[in-house]
């Protein structure tokens, strides 16, 4: 008998967007609820909620005994997990864990944030928390600042044109008009970016993603214990890895690599058993959208200063080489406790969908490495997560 699988046997989603009627609780609730009926009322035993900014929004620490309470899920082990941007990310690296390891039968997480309530100065205060505090965010530098410290370096070395990084954006608003949970769902045209109004040089504001409400959920559980022929595919989690690089951005040996994705790449890939070439979609982190070049160069996709040029020549696109930002990214709709990765701090995953696509791409083994089951007749679709920006599940 095959050895079970950790899965995804539910997901569950609110929209993306101002939601001042509604508090943090109600929010998670929402996506919790919708969750567990897609995966046919599995009780998670354990719950992880992602969160990075409730502490200083809203007031509110300790989530993971809150969201148990509320949800009625009293009795079961629950914690948070912060990692800024990554938090959701972690979150579900810690779930995978807790399945594979027997420790839990079913884990559930929760990706949740709540900060439209608040005026914008005090959501850059929240932001800047997950900075160097004593030798960034005491300086004034925000996490826009750092943006266009990054996007200005990156234009300077590659000699890439001002509007380079344009594609991103116009990409992601594109996917997102067919997603009924984003923020923004309309596309923008390559003079709407160029005369947008500058955030903070070069960074414009179509280079930034909005900050919003909103919460996402997952339920994981092993492969014997729910079946392939509900109403939709389990999607096997095949490999799971977390990395840290420097926290300051002057620490780093190379700002312009994001070492952290690069090695949770590599591990994941290793575990899994694929190659890079196998991967057909790919999510990142594209809270502005110089990290979706320099995630697409750590990952591999690109060569170093040549990210750009797949937001350029159509690559990323839903029928690109390597779609990316496929509910329309963090640009479109963003909820930042949901996300899974940023530059010092990343999360990446590789999965397939059970059954798979039709086709015979099957990876190259690793020795010595556990592959992904192939004893499914079909094929591998295998996804990436180097974000975020709530669960990409296709």
């Amino acid at each position: 008998m095959a050895e079970p699988r950790v899965v995804i046997a539910g997901v569950g989603m609110t929209p993306v967007g101002e939601h001042w009627e509604l508090s943090l609780r109600h929010l998670g609730m929402e996506a919790i609820q919708a969750a567990m009926a897609d995966a046919g009322g599995l009780r998670p035993q354990m719950l992880y909620v992602a969160n990075s900014m409730a502490p200083a929004l809203s007031g509110q620490s300790h989530l993971g005994a809150l969201m148990a309470d509320f949800a009625g899920l009293r009795g079961a082990e629950a914690a948070s997990i912060e990692a800024a941007g990554a938090s959701g990310g972690v979150a579900i690296r810690q779930a995978v864990l807790a399945i594979a390891a027997g420790a839990a039968e079913v884990a559930m997480v929760l990706g949740v944030e709540k900060v439209t309530d608040q005026p914008s100065s005090s959501v850059e205060r929240a932001l800047a928390t997950g900075s160097d505090a004593d030798y960034e965010a005491a300086q004034g530098v925000t996490a826009s600042a750092q943006a266009a410290l990054l996007m200005r370096r990156y234009l300077h070395e590659t000699h890439a044109p001002a509007d380079a990084l344009a594609g991103f954006s116009l990409t992601a608003h594109r996917n997102a008009v067919t997603n009924p949970n984003a923020m923004f769902r309309r596309s923008i045209q390559p003079e709407q970016y160029s005369r947008a109004a500058v955030v903070s040089d070069p960074l414009n504001t179509y280079d930034a993603a909005p900050m919003a409400d909103g919460a996402a959920a997952l339920i994981l559980t092993r492969s014997d214990l729910t079946s392939a022929n509900g109403s939709h595919p389990m999607i096997e989690i095949c490999g799971s890895a977390v990395s840290t690089g420097a926290l300051a951005l002057h620490d780093q040996p190379d700002p312009l690599i994001l070492t952290a994705a690069r090695e949770s790449v590599r591990r994941a890939l290793l575990q899994s058993g694929l190659s890079l070439d196998e991967i057909q979609l790919f999510e990142l982190h594209d809270r502005f959208s110089i990290y979706a070049a320099l995630s697409l160069e750590a990952a591999g996709f690109a060569e170093r200063g040549a990210g750009w040029q797949l937001a350029q020549n159509g690559a990323i696109s839903l029928t690109g080489r390597i779609p990316i930002t496929t509910f329309g990214g963090s640009k479109a709709r963003r909820d930042r406790g949901v996300s899974g990765g940023r530059g010092d701090l990343a999360a990446s995953g590789a999965c397939r969908r059970e059954p798979g696509r039709t086709g015979d791409r099957r990876p190259h083994p690793v020795p010595g490495r556990r592959r992904c089951d192939r004893s499914q007749p079909a094929a591998t679709a295998a996804e990436l997560r180097v974000s975020d920006s709530g669960p990409r599940l296709k």
